[in-house]
Parts: structure tokens; C-alpha cells; sequence
């Protein structure tokens, strides 16, 4: 339970099924733990409205220290991987390592026999007893793409108490049984950022490099101050003017070796930044595999939809080609595999 109202109706719908329900709060991450000043996450906050749903609801809770293994499995991949010149993504990441990793394993480890989020996802099984995740009825809020480096052992005896309604329906939910957060706004960013910019925490692990902004030439058209601070298809905050009516240099790539920024103005024939075929390693499946290849889909980032694909898979890593072009895609992005609303798996781009 995060303390949103999606776990909160997930809670009262699992009880009013007649299920004996315990509520789980997470604590990963807080400024006076981390010591890093900037990083003022609302965990409190948080805390209370759990507390005071599980009093209204009549469940028992308790709060789980799980920040060493956040620190590790999340927090320093995030960082390692700015570092690196590639764009992880955390809350994918904690899903598979942290939430239905070592938290799973702790619910069933003391008794539990069924583990439940508030993940906009919906879960079915199969007639041979194994289990797909399925896409949220509310396609607007569908969080299944989070959940694409999940394994079948990860998403059985699991459930998704509100994947069937829409938001609305939630919210409606939560106010008509009265619970202490139904008008509590919907969380942003990354989770245990709060409202703190990325390059703004990212500042306080990674020293400043400064080096050169190049163009598609290699001719240097300005400075920078570190290659973490920017990612692929970036507009703002490049500061080279472009001098043209109307146009703008883009992000289109990092040379880590010589330290360069390389930008390019943008235009719809920019084969840097416009891309069909890409490289995925990493390739995970919640449920065996692609299957026949045929009818594959994949979003590449969270917000966009999904687009046809076909795919060469070589063991875990695989060449894929977007039926459209896709704008900026940036290594370290998780892509998340579909046949209709199914989900199949997923890997992340090199």
C-alpha cells in the first residue's frame, strides 16, 4: 500500500471478496537516510494515509524496511546507468527486483498466499495453469508496460484488484466507502524523488564533466557541463542557438570516449534521431515466449501505443523493426512486447 487511492480500493475490494487482507507499506528511500538533502520524498505523508486506511478498513498493516535493497537494486542502477550515457528506467526496475521481488518473497515467506497492487494490469489463467498479465481496462491509465520484465513465478498468486475499473471508478469507489484519501491526487515522477528533478539528484552522485556540443559534423558549436544531464530527443536546456526561424537543435547521441554532446536540428529525415530497427538485450517473458511471431506489438516507452513490430530473436537479445519510425529512443529504455492486450515480455534497448 503506497498510500494512493488505487491500493486503498485494492485493499477494501480484496476485503469486501472476503479475503483476509493485510496492507504491506514499502519504505525505500528517504533524505535523512540517503543523505542527500534534495531528495525529499513524502514518505510520511504516505505512512499516515496508509495508517488511516487500514483503521478505516479494519486491516492490519505493517511497515517493511526495504531501503538497502532499494539503494541497491534500483538506486545505483539508476545512477550507473546515467553515468554510463544510458536512461534506465526505476519504477520498471523496482517492480522486478524490489516489489515482486524481495517483497513477494517476503509475503509468501510468512504465510501470505496471494500478493495484491494497485497496478492498473489485470491477471488471468491460463487452462494450462499458467498465468497472463493483461492491459488495464483504462487504457489511459494501463500500467502493464511497468510490469514487462515480470517472470511467470513473479506474477502468480497475484492479483490487481482495480485493473477491471477506470480511474473514475476508483475514485467513485473510494468516496462513496469514505476511505481517508479518495480525493488524494495521483503521485508523479519518479517515486522516491518526490518532486525533485532527476538531473537535480543525479548532480549529487555524478561529477561534472564538462565537454564539447558537437554537430553531425563534429564541428563544436558549444559547451556542456556533464553527459548525465541529457538524454536522447532533449530540446530545452541544450543552450546552442540554432539561428534559424522556428528550428532547434535536438540531443542525438553521446561519445563517451571523447566526451561529446552531439545535437542536430531537428527534422522528420534526421536518421539519428528517427530510427525503424533497433537492438534489445535483456529480453524477459512473463510466460514463456513470442510464441509464432506473428501479430507482435510493442510500446517503447510508457505513454506511447503500441506500434507493429517484427522481431529476430537470438536467446535473450533480438534486432527489432517498427512498422513506423520511432523518435528518440534512447539505450537503457525498457520496451515492452504484445500480442492484442497481452502482455508478452519485454528487454531493453542497447
Amino acid at each position: 500500500m503506497s498510500g494512493g487511492v488505487d491500493s486503498a480500493v485494492s485493499a477494501l475490494r480484496l476485503k469486501d471478496a472476503n479475503y483476509q487482507v493485510h496492507g504491506i507499506f514499502m519504505r525505500t528511500w528517504n533524505a535523512e537516510d540517503s543523505g542527500n538533502p534534495i531528495a525529499d520524498c513524502p514518505w510520511k505523508t504516505d505512512l499516515n494515509d496508509v495508517r488511516d486506511v487500514c483503521e478505516k478498513l479494519g486491516i492490519t498493516f505493517e511497515i517493511i524496511n526495504m531501503i538497502s535493497q532499494y539503494q541497491t537494486l534500483v538506486v545505483e542502477e539508476l545512477v550507473n546507468g546515467y553515468r554510463n550515457g544510458i536512461t534506465p528506467n526505476p519504477d520498471v526496475l523496482c517492480n522486478a527486483r524490489v516489489k515482486f521481488g524481495v517483497l513477494k518473497k517476503y509475503a509468501h515467506a510468512h504465510g501470505f498466499e496471494k500478493f495484491a497492487t494497485g497496478h492498473y494490469c489485470r491477471v488471468v489463467t491460463n487452462e494450462d495453469d499458467t498465468v497472463d498479465i493483461l492491459e488495464g481496462v483504462d487504457k489511459n491509465k494501463d500500467q502493464s508496460y511497468f510490469l514487462a520484465l515480470l517472470s511467470q513465478e513473479q506474477i502468480r498468486n497475484t492479483l490487481f484488484p482495480v485493473g477491471d475499473l477506470t480511474k473514475p471508478e476508483v475514485r467513485r469507489i473510494a468516496e462513496k466507502a469514505n476511505l481517508p484519501n479518495c480525493k488524494k491526487k495521483d503521485s508523479q515522477g519518479i517515486c522516491f524523488l518526490g518532486k525533485v528533478k532527476i538531473q537535480n539528484f543525479l548532480s549529487h552522485h555524478i561529477r561534472d564533466q564538462p565537454g564539447d556540443i558537437v554537430n553531425s559534423q563534429g564541428e563544436i558549436i558549444g559547451k556542456h557541463q556533464g553527459l548525465f544531464r541529457f538524454t536522447m530527443g532533449q530540446r530545452h536546456g541544450i543552450n546552442v542557438p540554432s539561428n534559424l526561424d522556428f528550428s532547434y537543435y535536438v540531443v542525438v547521441g553521446k561519445d563517451l570516449a571523447k566526451n561529446q554532446l552531439v545535437v542536430e536540428i531537428e527534422r522528420p529525415t534526421s536518421k539519428s534521431l528517427f530510427r525503424d530497427e533497433f537492438f534489445i538485450h535483456g529480453l524477459s517473458f512473463t510466460n514463456g515466449g513470442f510464441g509464432d511471431y506473428k501479430n507482435l506489438l510493442a510500446r517503447p516507452r510508457y505513454r506511447d501505443p503500441v506500434q507493429k513490430v517484427e522481431i529476430f530473436q537470438r536467446g535473450t537479445t533480438a534486432r527489432v523493426i517498427f512498422e513506423q519510425p520511432q523518435r528518440a529512443i534512447a539505450s537503457g529504455q525498457i520496451i515492452a512486447f504484445y500480442r492484442d492486450e497481452t502482455l508478452l515480455g519485454g528487454g531493453i534497448f542497447d
